[in-house]
């Protein structure tokens, strides 16, 4: 099965054309033979994706998290993930979410609900700016100031300060939100002045392009920033890069968070 799942991964990375040593592999199809899995076994099995990924870019086992995507699924799922040892989910619908939080509670293994980290990680419209700031540990998807300044003083007290990442449109596409790889060290200095938010890094979904060299350029120059970003913020230490397709390659190229979703929970609902 790891052998399959490395060839699986190599497919992804080279559009459908398979890695040396992988020609006669049975290649399992995705949503049958991989997602007939429990999401305890897809889980273990991204662990180890990660697990070797870091140790062929010669980085420490630990200096990559593993961010389980949950939305659209069912807080059933999200409590099969929890049980297998996953405590960090990211949601991308306000509404979902808090309504997914309220169901936990009533599932068997609430208990450890407090050790969970939840992060947002979709756009965010105005309007929902006090529900974030109230339900998330995380938000990865800042992109202006006014957004910031929102959930700054929506913050309730007696919570920690949000944990926040500045989303960049690495690749200039119109259809994404982010701010220009240009302006974030001016917003980032403008976040740093609010008490209720921590400046942690950079989040990015870069275009996806088919040849994997087009996408290691998107992951470098992420990475670039994110390490001049670092040395300017003492607090920064996250670059939030890689999803179910590509984490070896974000991996290699200096992504310490990985936002997995479909090879967890299958395809979204």
């Amino acid at each position: 099965m790891t052998r399959v799942l490395a060839c699986l991964t190599s497919l992804f990375l080279l559009k459908w054309r398979p890695a040396a040593g992988c020609e006669n592999v049975r290649l399992p199809e995705f949503s049958t033979e991989i997602m007939s899995l429990s999401i305890a076994e897809r889980l273990q099995n991204v662990r180890q994706r990660i697990q070797k990924s870091t140790k062929d870019a010669a980085r420490s086992e630990s200096a990559v998290s593993l961010l389980a995507v949950s939305k659209t699924q069912p807080a059933e799922a999200v409590m099969a993930a929890i049980q297998a040892g996953q405590l960090g989910f990211g949601e991308n619908y306000v509404q979902e979410a808090v309504e997914k939080q309220q169901r936990l509670l009533s599932l068997p293994g609430a208990e450890v609900l407090p050790a969970l980290q939840w992060h947002f990680i979709g756009p965010i419209q105005s309007n929902k700016t006090r529900l974030i700031a109230s339900h998330f540990d995380w938000v990865q998807s800042i992109d202006r100031l006014k957004i910031a300044e929102r959930l700054n003083a929506q913050r309730p007290p007696e919570l920690p300060p949000l944990q926040i990442c500045l989303q960049v449109n690495i690749d200039d596409e119109a259809s994404k939100s982010g701010v220009a790889p240009a302006q974030v060290f001016e917003l980032a200095e403008q976040l740093s002045v609010l008490p209720n938010l921590v400046l942690r890094g950079l989040m990015s979904i870069p275009a996806p392009w088919p040849e994997p060299t087009r996408r290691a350029e998107s992951f470098a120059a992420l990475n670039a920033l994110f390490t001049e970003l670092k040395s300017r913020f003492p607090s920064v230490d996250t670059l939030s890069m890689g999803m179910t397709d590509d984490l070896e390659l974000a991996i290699a190229n200096g992504s310490t968070l990985v936002r997995v979703g479909t090879a967890i929970f299958g395809a979204r609902k």
